[in-house]
């Protein structure tokens, strides 16, 4: 497998149009600079709270490269062109931080009626539903440190498990997979238990229900492994999503602060190490486990083909789909769909002020992720020059 797939820029940037092209290198540029990223982040929050008329040059901007739209309705042009190059869409309807049970109901009511949305569209094969977003933060924290709940908090936890229950039936009614997204390593271990009962009720056929591994965790491949024998046991299909993960610094901070073992892999090697072992390990049981690589590292990309080449597996076979998030590593997903893999794109959406959170988060991760900002400049430069612009 030739790495050279990954620099057909021609391919990579066909939806794009030349002041697009241009547009995404500026924003590049500036997310290349730590300090920028920082001190622009703090005034933007500062400014919407403020509410100075800031929302035209965010949308114009770091919100047009990341973002599909404001509403399911804005995106779906954006999922009808990228599906005409091969490349299927996740909306993730984007809004972080809530904390009451009516704005958990109302992003519920959302994921429902994005599921019967992607049931009549072939462009949208999943749906992705973040855990905290349907409840409390510190109610799953308190089921992972098995403390016990007041009355009050077990009704709050039955309300928790009836959502993701909801969700997950409606997704397997309408023969769409659903994503939940992996959280704090303080919180994960009641999700992973819960979406566990999800896959054996629903998975009885095929993954409908995925849960994601973050590979930073030194844990993961027991995780994996135990899940593994679990579903051979109790004859159900494994959904995975794997990522390197989301919250490091967080992680590590919280274990020194609270002086216990860090959770997350000693070296940026070791975190790699995890993820291609733990790919690796599902990519030689697919019979069992499904996957999703959601990745944006070019390297575990190739060994995945790679492995699935070797092992004479359809490039198009439902049990392997690769993922990126919009406005990032084209070169990956465009090229792996002109190659006939199954390739998505998760796109989020959501009113510009309640999505800013997200793409703080998405810019600050970029910028720590050594070189790929300049990776992604690169790409951008390489289509402008062979253009011609």
């Amino acid at each position: 497998m030739n790495q050279d797939i990954f620099e057909n820029t021609a391919t990579a940037f066909a939806l794009k149009s030349d002041a697009e092209l241009k547009k995404s290198r500026f924003i590049f540029s500036m997310m290349g600079r730590q300090w920028l990223v920082d001190l622009g982040s703090k005034a933007t929050m500062i400014g919407l709270k403020l509410g100075l008329p800031i929302k035209g040059l965010i949308r114009n901007t770091i919100f047009e490269q990341f973002c599909g739209g404001t509403t399911e309705d804005e995106c779906l042009p954006l999922v009808e062109k990228m599906y005409s190059k091969g490349v299927s869409s996740i909306l993730d309807y984007s809004v972080e931080g809530k904390s009451n049970e009516a704005d958990f109901d109302n992003v519920v009511g959302k994921k429902l009626r994005l599921i019967h949305t992607a049931s009549e569209n072939e462009a949208l094969p999943f749906e992705v539903v973040k855990p905290t977003g349907i409840g409390r933060f510190h109610l799953w924290q308190m089921q992972t440190e098995g403390k016990e709940l007041t009355d009050v908090e077990q009704l709050e936890w039955e309300r928790i498990v009836n959502r993701v229950d909801l969700l997950c039936k409606t997704a397997a009614d309408s023969k769409v997979s659903l994503l939940f997204d992996g959280e704090e390593s303080w919180m994960q271990d009641a999700v992973d238990r819960l979406i566990r009962d999800m896959m054996a009720k629903y998975n009885t056929e095929r993954a409908y229900i995925y849960n994601t591994i973050q590979c930073y965790r030194h844990d993961r491949m027991d995780y994996i492994q135990d899940l593994y024998n679990d579903a051979v046991a109790h004859d159900f299909v494994v959904g995975t999503k794997i990522v390197r993960g989301a919250y490091m610094e967080k992680e590590r901070a919280r274990a020194a602060q609270m002086n216990y073992e860090t959770p997350i892999c000693a070296s940026k090697d070791a975190t790699d190490a995890m993820f291609n072992s733990v790919m690796q390990f599902i990519l030689d049981r697919l019979d069992v486990i499904k996957l999703c690589v959601g990745t944006h590292n070019e390297q575990s990309t190739l060994e995945a083909m790679q492995t699935l080449e070797t092992k004479g597996v359809d490039p198009s076979s439902n049990d392997v789909w690769f993922g990126q998030l919009y406005g990032m590593s084209d070169n990956l997903t465009f090229n792996l769909a002109k190659e006939k893999y199954n390739a998505f794109k998760i796109v989020p959406f959501g009113p510009i002020a309640d999505v800013m959170p997200y793409l703080i988060r998405r810019a600050q991760e970029n910028t720590s992720v050594a070189g790929q900002v300049g990776r992604e400049k690169a790409l951008v430069e390489q289509e402008i020059k062979r253009r011609g612009l």
